[in-house]
């Protein structure tokens, strides 16, 4: 007889925190697309941004500025 969903649910509810929490991401990683998970192009972007700024071709801003830029478009 299949286990129903609510049984699973019920079942892992009852598991240590951290057992959830890894459930929880295994679960979540099987819903991404198959080409590339969030992570690996999160770690993808970081990559081409690092580069950029080792290579001298990225163009940075005072954290300063960039937050009272921010605070204004958050004001309109």
């Amino acid at each position: 007889m299949p286990t129903s969903v609510e049984q699973i649910t019920h079942e892992a509810l009852t598991l240590p925190e951290t057992d959830r929490a890894h459930l929880a991401h295994t679960l979540l990683q099987s819903l991404e697309p198959a080409e590339e998970s969030v992570e690996e192009a999160w770690a993808s972007e970081v990559g081409r941004r690092v580069k950029r700024v080792h290579e001298g071709t990225a163009q940075g801003r005072p954290a300063d500025e960039v937050f009272r830029d921010i605070r204004a478009r958050l004001q309109q």
